[in-house]
């Protein structure tokens, strides 16, 4: 099997992209069987000829037998079967149980470092953690180096630490001897690497390896190098003391702290301790606290080192403890490739108990940026009651520098602090809006002065500044996300570790959802171009044919599988109110528009009423047939009649378009209010977004349909959609001469307000109604299921997208790109990583 890297599409992914064969049911109910258009391995349902009763369940039994076996670029197959249905129950039950025991990294680093503990009363002769001994023997590699092993047989900064740290461990203790001379001999061998400033170093790297050199040279240690290479190495301390000498920061006193192992009797251990926590540790790094117990016994350190030796039985990490952080990222990660349902239940218990200790504001939460903006921002995202006066510590960008994290103006800590202030529920909540506006231009300043080491990094932090999380699908966001995974990117503290959610399960077990989701998507639109042409929609050559367009909006944000019913409602829906539109504002006469109206009106007794035109036939029919369908549909599923409801939107909403025809006919000009409390229904969601929430599986009684809370979920995002379509659109429009928003706040400014100034207030009542909509949707305490109340805001998101810099549903072109990437590109890998490479030799 051969594989291309770095952005190339990949021939064959046999044992490295699964397929999640359960999703699909291996065979066909026999009740489906007379409605399928084929036989064998393309069989599909021609769900247009099934009742609407049997297309329910036969939607629900078969999405479609096989997936499209093109899929995945150059022949990578998709198969369905028992076998792969079995791997990724395995594949599933290694993820389970990785999130909710994080699997951490053993560190020879800090191994090292705790090795070099003595007994307490042992007059420093007998070491106090012999295991960490043992540990260090068995773990040196085949050249003589401790640390991550590289593919490449690349030589880094923190190799050279690592190594050099287990040799002087071995040379304390005086064991080892041939260990130490293979040591010695690989740090000499690439000590031109710890002088190169293009190589990456950890941090503290500068005072910690000259120190440890130092330390080296006092035990008598000899190393095959040039005395100027030793004196050049030793002089590199001394430059960062003299810059640290001027920093009288809090940061800068912290960061000396952090990396004291580094400067021995030269640092004031008394002044180390002041950051010692309750856990006993040094910052959660066992490296500082060992060296801090080496100085001066505490009997609270040696408990922490105990415990970490004995809890991973020699060895240790290079922080800890970091379960949280290291369980919130799998989660954020699972969320972020779009795997994170076949998790529900751990993820709830992971939540559960951060928001417990955020409660207790507890040290790993709170002491740690990274973790607390992390935890703020998926916690409030999945409904818990978070305030935000909990980052009020690092409210200012002067209060982030004086933490360690800022002190290292460390870019991913930055970045989540940006991300999690995005998530604002209020205009009060303005601890969120100082930190968005300092971490913003903190990133920018980053990316502009070329200052992000890691380009996986650097390109999530492009996108979360171009892209806020309103402004985003999510079907989009996951197939990037897959693409852009990378599984050999390790991270650098004061030595190289690999993160906690780096897993290839997860890789593995996505590539394979979205290639299966991709297909059934395909066989959807197919679909739905069937029905378009059934139903003569295509013949309304007035019509903008946005089928495509239409459907990505529901494939993108409804995305599961088992969704089906729910995206084609959505799709037929939005092609049909785009068509009416259209026919309201260009191709319809007012008789034409009112017998229309009158022929809703009578509905099952439209006979009774004769059609204007062939035109006003063709889209009756549309929408009686559809929403018929759909009705019967939804009832079954929600067990009660629901067809009445889907009737009275389409009523509504056509009724409202008449009045703003005949208002145009008139030359009416209204008022701003007037004209909202029109728009927010004639922007056409209601029959889009109302009919779909029936199939989200989620039981929509009809006094939750009734309830205040729902009305103002449709009319929050209801506002926040027309308001963005207005901004965009108002050239267009007022070319038509046609009033919306923006023109008729400047009209009714009495010459006050600019059409710039006018933008710019209804930009901030977006904002204002976008939070508004977001407490809503995460509200714990609701009547509306939040898998409901999720459809409001995936609409609001689906706008904001639409018509961030254009109309884009207006332009033929603007969002092809999307389409592809989402429906029809097959996964453009980028292979980093070992696991490929090894698979492919196979």
């Amino acid at each position: 099997m051969q594989m291309r890297r770095e952005g190339h599409l990949i021939p064959e992914l046999n044992h490295s992209i699964p397929v999640v064969a359960d999703v699909f049911v291996r065979t066909c109910t026999e009740r489906v069987r007379p409605w399928l258009t084929k036989s064998g391995p393309a069989a599909m349902v021609d769900q247009s000829q099934v009742p609407g009763d049997e297309l329910c369940d036969a939607r629900r039994s078969l999405c479609c037998i096989a997936p499209n076996q093109h899929a995945v670029s150059n022949g990578a197959r998709t198969f369905v079967g028992e076998n792969a249905s079995l791997q990724n129950m395995e594949r599933k039950a290694r993820i389970k149980k990785q999130l909710l025991e994080p699997k951490l990294s053993p560190s020879s680093y800090d191994t090292a470092w705790v090795a070099m503990v003595p007994l307490p009363g042992s007059s420093r002769e007998v070491p106090c953690f012999p295991r960490c001994i043992e540990w260090i023997l068995q773990n040196q590699q085949t050249n003589g180096a401790w640390g991550l092993a590289h593919m490449d047989s690349s030589v880094n900064k923190a190799t050279l630490s690592s190594t050099l740290a287990c040799v002087l461990a071995l040379q304390r203790w005086n064991v080892g001897r041939e260990h130490i001379r293979r040591g010695i001999h690989f740090i000499g061998k690439n000590v031109s690497v710890v002088m190169d400033e293009q190589i990456a170093a950890p941090i503290g790297f500068n005072i910690i390896f000259p120190g440890m050199l130092s330390l080296a040279l006092g035990m008598g240690l000899q190393f095959p190098v040039r005395q100027t290479t030793v004196d050049g190495i030793l002089h590199l301390r001394e430059l960062e003391l003299e810059r640290l000498a001027a920093d009288k920061s809090s940061g800068g006193e912290a960061y000396i702290a952090y990396v004291a192992e580094g400067l021995g009797n030269l640092s004031d251990w008394n002044e180390v301790m002041k950051f010692q926590r309750r856990n006993g540790s040094l910052f959660n790094s066992p490296s500082t606290t060992a060296a801090a117990l080496i100085q001066n016994y505490d009997d609270k350190a040696l408990q922490y080192l105990n415990f970490l030796v004995s809890k991973f039985d020699g060895s240790v990490p290079t922080v800890y403890p970091t379960n949280i952080y290291c369980q919130l990222s799998m989660v954020d990660t699972l969320e972020k490739v779009g795997i994170s349902q076949y998790f529900s239940s751990e993820i709830k218990s992971i939540l559960d108990m951060t928001y417990s200790g955020w409660l207790q504001r507890d040290e790993e939460i709170i002491l740690d940026v990274s973790t607390c903006a992390i935890a703020f921002r998926i916690l409030r995202m999945n409904g818990y009651d978070i305030s935000s006066d909990e980052l009020s510590h690092i409210n200012e960008a002067s209060t982030f520098h004086n933490s360690l994290q800022g002190y290292l103006s460390d870019t991913k800590s930055i970045m989540e602090l940006y991300k999690a202030s995005r998530v604002s529920l209020s205009e009060s909540e303005l601890i969120l809006d100082n930190i968005s506006y300092w971490s913003g231009n903190l990133l920018r300043e980053k990316i502009f002065h070329d200052d992000v080491q890691s380009s996986s990094i650097l390109a999530e932090v492009e996108y979360a500044l171009k892209f806020p999380f309103y402004a985003t699908m999510d079907r989009l966001d996951h197939k990037r996300n897959i693409e852009n995974f990378d599984l050999s990117g390790s991270q650098m503290l004061k030595t190289e570790h690999w993160p906690c959610c780096v897993n290839q399960d997860i890789l593995a077990l996505a590539i394979g959802d979205f290639t299966i989701s991709q297909s059934i998507y395909q066989s959807e639109l197919q679909l739905l171009k069937r029905w378009v042409k059934e139903n003569k929609l295509d013949q309304l050559l007035f019509a903008r044919q946005r089928t495509t367009y239409c459907y990505l909006a529901a494939a993108a944000t409804m995305f599961p599988p088992e969704l089906s019913d729910a995206r084609i409602s959505w799709a037929k829906n939005s092609i049909l109110v785009n068509i009416v539109d259209d026919f309201f504002d260009v191709a319809g006469s007012r008789e034409e528009l009112e017998n229309l109206v009158e022929l809703i009106e009578k509905w099952d007794e439209h006979y009774k009423e004769k059609f204007y035109s062939e035109q006003v036939k063709i889209l009756f029919y549309a929408i009686y047939t559809s929403t018929s369908q759909l009705g019967i549909m939804a009832s079954v599923v929600q067990n009660r009649d629901v067809k009445k409801h889907l009737v009275e939107t389409w009523l509504q909403l056509l009724r409202t378009m008449m009045t703003e025809a005949d208002w145009r006919m008139r030359q009416y000009v209204p008022t701003v209010k007037e004209y909202m409390e029109l728009a927010i229904v004639s922007f056409t969601v209601a029959p889009i977004l109302l009919p779909a929430l029936y199939f989200v599986r989620q039981a929509l009684l009809s006094c939750v349909v009734n309830d205040q809370e729902y009305n103002e979920l449709f009319r929050l995002m209801g506002t926040c959609c027309r308001l963005l379509n207005d901004i965009q659109g108002f050239e267009r429009e007022s070319g038509e001469g046609k009033l919306d928003s923006v023109s008729l706040r400047v009209l009714h400014s009495d010459g006050s307000m600019s059409i710039e100034a006018a933008k710019d207030s209804i930009k901030r009542s977006i904002a204002s109604c976008r939070k508004d909509l977001l407490r809503l949707v995460l509200k714990q305490d609701s009547v509306v299921p939040r898998a409901c109340r999720e459809l409001f805001w995936n609409m609001c998101k689906i706008c904001h997208l639409f018509y961030s810099h254009t109309d884009a549903f207006t332009s033929p072109s603007e969002m092809i790109t999307t389409v592809n990437a989402v429906i029809n590109e097959p996964l453009k890998l980028q292979i980093g990583n070992p696991y490929f490479a090894a698979q492919s030799e196979k």
